[in-house]
């Protein structure tokens, strides 16, 4: 990723980290997912990153939810 995003979330897990980003969208903030896990054993992380003006308010939504 370059400067333009944030990485704010990173998992093992691709199906949390799909929840955590349609949360953020959910809450208005533009969300994207890089997924580095490996085929064909997926082995790696996926990391979801917002754009740096939305960084906190995306960091203050994951602390606050379940997800």
């Amino acid at each position: 990723m370059n400067e333009d995003w944030n990485k704010v979330y990173t998992s093992t897990d691709f199906f949390k980290s799909e929840l955590v980003r349609q949360h953020l969208i959910e809450n208005g903030i533009e969300a994207v997912i890089l997924n580095k896990q490996g085929y064909p054993y997926q082995i790696g992380y996926v990391e979801v990153y917002v754009k740096p003006d939305q960084f906190q308010q995306a960091t203050d939504l994951i602390a606050e939810s379940d997800v």
